[in-house]
């Protein structure tokens, strides 16, 4: 129990075993299954703060780490209450039973209430570390791809001198591969032949592609995962595109670099989200103190006719911490920094065929609500294609 999870699995609340099963975390099975995020999370901080032992914070997403972690910035004061008072205060989201069921699992303890008030009160830079000493590592079961932005900024911030682990490779509900250099930043796997059945379909391949297997895939190429593992999903493409760092020994390690369903394009153009996310960080180090907290994209067929007798083109709504507003010129640099970066942009864009991407800012805790109304914990998507989640974003914008 020196282990604390932080993971939403709504729905998915564990069978009753016939007698106590030993487990690793400090934090109940049962609060993970609770219908909202936001309730789940901060349950799970609960008993995580209680265990001052702590040796790994454990996340299912690098996402729901900072949304925890953003509570606690914002809850302290409650949370070393309940700490102190053994109770768990009624919130939204969560059910009285469970709350009961929750209620009976704590004891007052002034002493650790105490100190968490004394820690937060100093501020939240390397906070983690600060609140459990014996601290080792930072579990995280999916860093790569959108969830590596979080990771930089719990290393940047809350998670000051700890190290990320990201140790397995999953996609389409199997698992397919094992992370064997935990002390490197970016996580690269090991993908392990009898797990699951994977092929691979080359991406600069001709029309008609054909799927090769592990052993003929090369060094430093690209290749889109497809997987047989679940009954009934056979020869599943799961979207994910890996890029073959190397071998050890005859098998390949990959590196996983983008989703295709998260390619921006509205004449056929085709920005791929690593690339984009690359455009955006260059255009980031020409706004001076700006700090990108998330972003996401919308692709103006899904405006409808809220977005005017205009050609097509890309809206981005954006949280940053350091600036308060962008001038006209500040939001171009991005649309900008497109045009240099993607040639094909540049001509769609001096012919008019697609029109000025739009920025927007968006208020604090916006894109919280958003992982909320997803509805299942899954990485953080750069392209929004729901009207229900681009009005709640369109909600929170500020400028």
């Amino acid at each position: 129990r020196r282990t604390a999870l932080l993971h939403w699995t709504p729905g998915c609340a564990p069978a009753p075993a016939g007698w106590p099963l030993p487990t690793l975390y400090c934090t109940p099975a049962v609060a993970g299954a609770l219908p909202s995020r936001a309730a789940a999370l901060r349950v799970q901080l609960l008993f995580a703060l209680r265990q001052r032992e702590l040796h790994v914070l454990e996340a299912g997403l690098a996402a729901e780490l900072r949304d925890a972690l953003t509570a606690l910035h914002a809850e302290w004061p409650r949370l070393a209450q309940e700490l102190a008072l053994g109770r768990l205060s009624p919130q939204p989201g969560l059910p009285e039973g469970v709350r009961d069921q929750l209620q009976a699992l704590l004891t007052p303890d002034a002493a650790r209430a105490a100190e968490l008030r004394a820690e937060c009160a100093r501020g939240f830079e390397g906070i983690a570390l600060r609140l459990w000493p014996q601290l080792e590592v930072v579990v995280v079961r999916t860093a790569h791809g959108a969830e590596r932005l979080y990771c930089d900024l719990l290393r940047q911030a809350d998670c000051q001198g700890l190290s990320f682990y990201c140790p397995f490779y999953r996609a389409a509900g199997a698992l397919l591969g094992v992370n064997l250099w935990p002390e490197e930043p970016a996580p690269r796997f090991l993908l392990c032949p009898d797990w699951a059945f994977c092929e691979f379909l080359p991406c600069l391949a001709d029309k008609e592609p054909r799927t090769v297997l592990l052993d003929e895939l090369w060094e430093g190429r690209e290749y889109g995962l497809v997987v047989t593992a679940q009954p009934g999903e056979y020869r599943c493409c799961t979207g994910e595109m890996l890029r073959v760092a190397g071998f050890h020994k005859q098998c390949p390690v990959v590196e996983p670099v983008r989703r295709e369903s998260q390619t921006l394009s509205v004449r056929g153009e085709s920005i791929p989200e690593e690339q984009f996310c690359q455009s955006l960080y260059r255009t980031l180090r020409m706004w001076p103190g700006a700090r990108l907290i998330d972003y996401v994209c919308v692709e103006s067929s899904l405006l409808g006719d809220s977005s005017g007798p205009c050609a097509p083109h890309y809206e981005v709504f954006m949280e940053l911490q350091g600036l308060r507003d962008l001038s006209e010129g500040q939001r171009y640099k991005l649309d900008q920094c497109l045009q240099e970066d993607f040639p094909i942009y540049k001509s769609f864009r001096f012919k008019g065929s697609i029109g000025p991407l739009r920025l927007h800012l968006v208020r604090p805790g916006a894109f919280t609500r958003l992982r909320e109304a997803l509805g299942s914990p899954l990485p953080m998507p750069r392209v929004l294609r729901e009207e229900q989640l681009l009005r709640l974003i369109q909600g929170s914008v500020v400028s």
